[in-house]
C-alpha cells in the first residue's frame, strides 16, 4: 500500500446516498425556478409568453426552408426535422415563457406543498402563458398566410409540413401529445444540471419529438393556425381536433406523468 496516497477525511457517501442527494438538489432547483415563475407579475408573464409564441414560429420557418431546399427523397423528412429544434432553442435559451416547459416547473411547488392558494397560482400561470403563446403563434401564422413572411416556395413548404397534423384525429392527437409533454418536462428537469450542455440537450430531445411525430401544443398551434388561415382546416377542426387535444395531452405527459415521477423519487425527503 502506498503510504503517500491521499486519505479520505471521514466516511464517503455511497452511490445510493449520492444519487438521493443529487435528486433532492435537482428537485429543489426546479421547484425554486417554478416558484419564481409563479410570483412573476401577470404582465411580465403575458409579454414573455407572447414573445415565445412568436419565436417558436422559427421552428416552422426552419423546417419549411429545409423541406423546400431538399430533394424529394426518403430521408427528406429526417433532415428537414432538424429545423424543429430551432424555435425551442430560441425560446428556452432566451428564457421566454413556454407553456409546456412550465408544466413541471409550476407543478412541483404545488405537489410539494399542496394548497388551494398554490393551485390558483398554478392555474393563473398556465392560463396567462398558454393564452399568450397561442396569440403569438396566431400572429406569426397570420403573417405567413398573408404573405408577409418568407417567399412563396417556403410558405408552400410550411403548409406542407404543417398538413401532417391533419392525419391524426382528436384522440390520436391527444395520445401523441402525452410523450411530447413528458419529453419537454424532461428538458426543464435536466437543464439546471446541464446548463453548459443546454444547446445539445434541447436539440436532441426536441429532434426526437419531431421525427417521432409527437404533438406539441404550441408548435402544433402554429401549424394549426397556418392551416386555418390558408383554408386547409376549418375552425372546429382547429380548436377541437388539434389545439385542445394537444394541450390536454401535453398536460397529462408533463404536469401529470413526469411531475409525479420526478416528485415521487424524493417524496418524504423534500421537507425543509
Amino acid at each position: 500500500m502506498d503510504d503517500d496516497a491521499p486519505q479520505a477525511d471521514g466516511p464517503q457517501p455511497d452511490g445510493k446516498a449520492q444519487k438521493a442527494a443529487d435528486a433532492k438538489d435537482l428537485h429543489r432547483a426546479v421547484r425554486e425556478a417554478g416558484e419564481s415563475e409563479l410570483d412573476r407579475p401577470a404582465g411580465a408573464l403575458f409579454w414573455s409568453g407572447l414573445a415565445a409564441g412568436i419565436a417558436i414560429h422559427s421552428s416552422l420557418i426552419a423546417e419549411g426552408a429545409l423541406h423546400a431546399g431538399l430533394p424529394d427523397a426518403p430521408w427528406r423528412g429526417l433532415v428537414a426535422a432538424l429545423g424543429y429544434p430551432v424555435g425551442f432553442l430560441v425560446v428556452i435559451l432566451g428564457r421566454m415563457q413556454l407553456f409546456t416547459e412550465s408544466t413541471i416547473t409550476a407543478m412541483l411547488p404545488l405537489v410539494t406543498k399542496p394548497s388551494l392558494w398554490a393551485l390558483r397560482r398554478t392555474v393563473r400561470l398556465w392560463a396567462i402563458v398558454l393564452g399568450a403563446n397561442l396569440i403569438g403563434t396566431a400572429l406569426a401564422a397570420g403573417m405567413v398566410a398573408a404573405g408577409a413572411l418568407g417567399n412563396a416556395e417556403i410558405r408552400e413548404a410550411m403548409v406542407t409540413v404543417s398538413a401532417r397534423i391533419l392525419e391524426l384525429d382528436g384522440w390520436a392527437t391527444f395520445v401523441n401529445a402525452i410523450p411530447a409533454g413528458f419529453l419537454i418536462a424532461v428538458v426543464a428537469w435536466i437543464l439546471p444540471n446541464g446548463r453548459t450542455q443546454a444547446f445539445w440537450i434541447i436539440l436532441a430531445i426536441t429532434y426526437v419529438i419531431a421525427i417521432a411525430g409527437f404533438s406539441h401544443s404550441i408548435v402544433g398551434a402554429d401549424e394549426a393556425f397556418l392551416l386555418l388561415f390558408t383554408g386547409h382546416a376549418d375552425l372546429g377542426r382547429t380548436v377541437f381536433g388539434l389545439l385542445i387535444p394537444a394541450i390536454l395531452g401535453n398536460l397529462v405527459g408533463g404536469a401529470g406523468l413526469f411531475t409525479l415521477l420526478a416528485h415521487g423519487q424524493v417524496q418524504g425527503e423534500t421537507r425543509e
